[in-house]
């Protein structure tokens, strides 16, 4: 198995370093995310100019890999610019069942002019599922919604939705909703992104794909969700990776009893298991996005993965803390925003806990477990 990335897939992360790293420091970030949108249109489209909006949309250009990347710089930099949940995650379910007139509505999201979001999640769904309660009614050629969705990631400054919805003789379908149809509750999340309550009441829709014939969409729903928890353990691999060196430059620079903190053997120790949970955390997010990028998109594997970056996020995000002292818990610094984030990734589709009762569902697959 390679593990090397291509010479095309390490200029795309070079580049991606690069504008975040022109884009955003500790200070400028948390100007941006306590402004009204929350981040910049500017990087936006920079991003957009960079190919980047458009990853995964044409699979035999691009695909799970460069999301990886791309989404690891994402996390390194903390940058608040949600480009899975208002342009990939959306944008591929587009791409993957969309008619030919409804693809055309990806070229505006690629050069960020036009913003998606992916409006799947319900109260009480704690558990990635893919049943919905929020329906779906026909009459004659046309379509309407009703329903809540809670949370929807980006629904707040959404152009378009993709929601789900069940149907009239059983399974989920996917349709487009104009943002402007529906009543929509915006508010910050604790680490720094945005979110919405969408309320639909008898929203217009029109069915992705094939209107004549609204097909279920349950397996395209779960591929999705499986794809996004990739991307999240991506991003939560890149702010690891800087909480770490973040922890390890403080150990090396900040003294006590005249020496720097780098001395006292029982501190490096504790950075040394950061950095085995870390390795723990980049093996099981590149296990994931080959598996994805294999077309394998397996919701044990993602489990999995989403179980283990769990587990290494809490752990990173609290000796991070731990070991700054005070100071990791300070607004002004960064240590706390990436534990904030690493803990938010955690909950997003699911908790490390409920990704365990996952697999506990799945031990009768297996002859012999280990533990």
């Amino acid at each position: 198995m390679d593990f090397q990335l291509s010479d095309e897939q390490t200029l795309l992360r070079d580049t991606t370093r690069d504008l975040l790293s022109r884009s955003y420091d500790p200070e400028s970030r948390n100007k941006i995310i306590e402004s009204e949108l929350g981040w910049s249109r500017e990087v936006w489209s920079q991003l957009a100019d960079t190919g980047i909006l458009s990853l995964g949309f044409e699979p035999e250009e691009s695909g799970q890999i460069e999301i990886m990347v791309v989404l690891t710089e994402i996390g390194r930099r903390l940058a608040p610019e949600p480009v899975v949940h208002a342009a990939l995650a959306p944008g591929a379910l587009i791409a993957e069942r969309g008619s030919d007139a409804q693809r055309q509505l990806l070229d505006e999201v690629a050069a960020g002019q036009k913003l998606l979001a992916f409006a799947h999640l319900e109260s009480g769904h704690r558990r990635p599922t893919e049943t919905v309660t929020t329906h779906a009614a026909r009459q004659g050629d046309s379509w309407t919604l009703s329903g809540t969705k809670n949370p929807v990631l980006a629904g707040d400054c959404a152009d378009t939705l993709v929601v789900s919805a069940a149907l009239p003789d059983g399974g989920t379908g996917l349709f487009l909703v104009d943002a402007a149809a529906v009543t929509r509750h915006p508010y910050p999340t604790f680490d720094g992104q945005r979110g919405a309550q969408i309320v639909l009441d008898s929203a217009p829709a029109e069915p992705l794909g094939d209107a004549s014939d609204v097909q279920d969409a349950a397996p395209a729903i779960r591929d999705a969700i499986i794809r996004i928890q990739s991307a999240l353990c991506c991003e939560a691999v890149g702010a690891m990776e800087e909480a770490l060196r973040l922890t390890t430059e403080y150990l090396k620079t900040r003294k006590q009893f005249g020496v720097t903190l780098s001395k006292f053997q029982a501190l490096t120790q504790r950075a040394a298991d950061m950095y085995v949970s870390l390795e723990l955390a980049r093996s099981m997010s590149f296990y994931a996005a080959m598996s994805i990028a294999d077309g394998n998109l397996d919701p044990v594997i993602a489990a999995r993965a989403k179980l283990q970056i769990g587990r290494s996020g809490r752990h990173i995000a609290q000796e991070a803390i731990q070991l700054h002292g005070g100071i990791g818990m300070t607004a002004e610094y960064p240590v706390g925003h990436y534990a904030a984030r690493l803990t938010a990734i955690e909950h997003t589709l699911g908790s490390s806990q409920d990704h365990l009762q996952v697999l506990i569902d799945h031990i009768g697959d297996y002859d012999l477990a280990r533990l």
